[in-house]
């Protein structure tokens, strides 16, 4: 266990690296100096220059990066060019947004996909098998910013149980925070469910059509231990990946979402970055939302080699 956690963390390390790499060099060749960005079409060359050697843009790109990744390991992101505020700070403001309405659109979405899913396996052809199905065609097919826009429409406007944009924090005002994230959760947690409950379906048909589950009918046990316990339990690997990769894609940055519904998070945030050629800013959420995929999915393995003995044993090779 130790060991497959060690390799994943030397993994880990090489892909940030790689990441890096590949950052930097993209965003230095794309065009637009940043420089004359920031000072406006009015400032003189010698301005320009002035603030290319202030920023160390006129070394060679190898210090650069160098120098950049030498900060980065000393949790020293640098400092925005349009916002004038470090990256770090940027990113600890911008982040518990992102992550509230990430978490709540993940319970909202694992509590329905489990639930359909489930009753869609047990009750295979059935009327609730068909209404599952049509749940998955349309959280895969309907467009986020439109379901965004409709929910804004009646929700917000019509009947006024919503705010329609900002953000209230869980320390200023519960209640409030509830509500401001409501509807932007929901708009994403829709998205979401088709996909996942898709795969807790086949994993549950899956698994009920395993040996073991025979002997459990055999034995004479109650329908709740045996769908939880046992079929659920063995249905369990395949959906509890795609949560991760679902909630790394969500934490990452929900960029229509959040512009729909305005709220500061790292979206936002990344498309301010881009619209303004924010190169330090860019940089620094890169690797940021980088790192933070590669240890939620780093997390979600090891939470399954926990629940599933077979993955366990084959770690160990045997």
């Amino acid at each position: 266990m130790l060991r497959y956690v060690l390799d994943r963390v030397k993994s880990s390390v090489v892909v940030l690296l790689v990441v890096s790499i590949i950052t930097f060099a993209v965003l230095m060749i794309i065009p637009g100096d940043p420089a004359q960005l920031i000072l406006g079409t009015e400032a003189t060359p010698e301005m320009v220059q002035e603030l290319h050697t202030a920023m160390g843009l006129d070394r060679p790109l190898y210090q650069q990066y160098l120098g950049w990744l030498n900060d980065l390991l000393h949790l020293d992101m640098g400092t925005s060019y349009v916002y004038g505020e470090s990256v770090k700070s940027l990113i600890t403001g911008s982040l518990p947004v992102t992550l509230s309405i990430s978490v709540f659109a993940m319970i909202i979405a694992v509590f329905l996909a489990f639930l359909f899913g489930m009753l869609s396996a047990i009750k295979k052809n059935s009327i609730i098998d068909y209404f599952s199905r049509s749940i998955m065609q349309l959280g895969t097919a309907i467009p986020s910013f439109w379901i965004g826009m409709v929910f804004i429409v009646y929700f917000g406007l019509k009947l006024k149980l919503f705010p329609v944009s900002g953000f209230v924090p869980l320390s200023d005002n519960f209640a409030g925070f509830i509500k401001s994230i409501t509807l932007p959760s929901v708009v994403l947690a829709i998205g979401e469910t088709g996909t996942l409950l898709r795969i807790v379906r086949s994993s549950m048909l899956d698994s009920l059509n395993q040996d073991y589950m025979d002997m459990t009918k055999v034995k004479g046990l109650g329908a709740r231990k045996v769908y939880v316990k046992y079929a659920l339990r063995g249905a369990l690997v395949a959906p509890l990946t795609i949560i991760g990769m679902q909630f790394a894609k969500l934490a990452g940055g929900t960029v229509v979402v959040e512009t729909i519904f305005s709220l500061p998070g790292l979206g936002r945030l990344v498309l301010s970055a881009v619209e303004h050629r924010d190169i330090v800013l860019l940089q620094g959420l890169v690797m940021f939302i980088t790192a933070m995929v590669i240890f939620i999915t780093l997390a979600v393995d090891v939470l399954i080699m926990f629940i599933n003995p077979r993955i366990k044993s084959f770690q160990r090779g045997e």
